[in-house]
């Protein structure tokens, strides 16, 4: 049966949560806390205190990630539940940090609970003494680092050497635009990788705020991600020829700014051609050289992404990308450079996973729908190594990676109820097989 959770579990959680969002807070409302930054720091510090005030045995593996560990059973694999606290510049202060937060208050209210059954004061929810209601696994409370990727690329950079999709050593060795790698900013901070490769996985949850429209436009509390969206995202070089932007004749240069501008046109013409938000395309992060008022750029530095539901909508847009970015070197006399620096398909989740979320809701009177998630997370890559459950809780009006980011308490504290649920009953070894 449902364990009905407390006034204080709420007053707990928000107050909590409350005071991670003064961790980098900014003006307008939002936090800044890119990855390895003082920020960051700081809230690495928030989450390794409260995992060690509720009971939790606190490691950090060969990225930084941090795991909080509640071993039941010695030696048995871990349900590993969490998300992010680092974020965009300017951002908002739910992305992320919300599904840690809430990770960490599920665990908190499942150790009470072992810990109360244990003493033989077990929830009257709960079947004292039935070998279904005890947990079959360990728990692992996690904050993945680098998930953003905004200060070091690639994204979801914590949980992919997590799940071995990229090596400890390349992704350590990865520099930032001011050529600091990843393992100086982490030493810097006072929070150096270790050597563990963290706890063995035998299932995995993460909840987030949609980011999108649809939970708000439907009425629904609790999205239930069925599959994510493919991706692939580039890195881009644009090579000119430095020259004097009053002197040099028009046709005499190679302005590698005109082929970027160019090329962030292209993207959006991409996008453009396939109806009904087929395909979503974005240019960012651009950086160019020498950035004198008075110097035609020899070159500039850009990310590109494309996103879509449809692989055979993605691989004809990287097509019509390759075919586009010959015409630019051609139109603007430059030479361009794309490689492809992350990647990642159409993934369903597990059709038992939504059904157990489905049924968590359902048990806590709260409303729900299936949905699919546009961007990127750490569930999608742990989606590809154990069995995962991927929730969402409404956004308002969508907003996302800005500092106007909102979603209300009732939500949050909702969303929070059925991870506990949901993580509970993953512990208990009911998606064993489900993949």
């Amino acid at each position: 049966m449902t364990t009905k959770p407390t006034h204080t579990d709420a007053e707990l959680f928000l107050r909590d949560f409350r005071s991670l969002s003064r961790i980098g807070a900014t003006p307008g409302g939002g936090v800044d806390r890119q990855a390895a930054s003082v920020a960051d720091a700081q809230s690495r510090t928030w989450f390794t205190t409260l995992l060690s005030q509720y009971g939790f045995t606190v490691r950090t593996d060969a990225i930084g990630n941090i795991f909080g560990l509640m071993e039941w059973h010695p030696g048995a694999p871990y349900v590993v539940v969490g998300s992010h606290l680092d974020s965009q510049p300017l951002a908002g202060k739910f992305d992320g940090a919300y599904g840690v937060a809430a990770a960490l208050h599920a665990g908190r209210r499942l150790a009470a609970e072992h810990d109360r059954a244990d003493g033989g004061q077990a929830d009257e929810d709960r079947a004292d003494g039935d070998p279904a209601a005890r947990p079959k696994y360990n728990l692992a409370v996690v904050d993945w680092f680098n998930e953003e990727g905004s200060r070091f690329a690639p994204s979801m950079m914590g949980s992919s050497v997590y799940t071995a999709k990229l090596p400890a050593s390349e992704a350590l060795a990865i520099r930032d635009t001011d050529g600091v790698t990843v393992a100086e900013a982490l030493a810097a901070i006072g929070h150096p990788a270790g050597s563990w490769t963290g706890p063995t996985p035998a299932a995995a949850a993460e909840i987030h705020i949609e980011q999108g429209r649809s939970l708000e436009d439907t009425g629904a509390t609790i999205g239930l991600v069925e599959s994510c969206w493919a991706a692939e995202k580039f890195t881009v070089v644009v090579h000119g020829e430095q020259a004097h932007t009053g002197s040099t004749v028009i046709a005499d240069r190679h302005d590698a700014l005109l082929g970027a501008a160019r090329l962030v046109v292209l993207a959006r013409e991409l996008a453009d051609r396939f109806p009904g938000g087929l395909l979503h395309t974005s240019v960012g992060q651009l950086t160019v050289v020498p950035n004198s008022p008075v110097v035609v750029p020899r070159r500039v530095d850009l990310t590109l992404d494309l996103r879509s539901a449809d692989e055979s909508v993605l691989a004809e847009a990287k097509r019509l990308l390759e075919q586009g970015v010959k015409q630019i070197e051609q139109d603007a006399a430059v030479t361009v450079e794309v490689e492809e620096s992350h990647a990642w398909g159409v993934r369903p989740y597990s059709a038992a996973g939504v059904e157990l979320a489905r049924d968590c809701a359902d048990g806590l009177g709260l409303s729900s729908r299936p949905v699919q998630t546009l961007a990127g997370h750490d569930s999608i890559n742990m989606n590809d190594a154990v069995p995962t459950v991927m929730l969402f809780v409404p956004s308002r009006e969508g907003i996302s990676h800005h500092e106007g980011e909102y979603t209300d308490d009732a939500d949050l504290c909702a969303g929070v109820d059925v991870l506990t649920e949901v993580v509970r009953r993953l512990c208990r070894g009911e998606l064993d097989g489900a993949r």
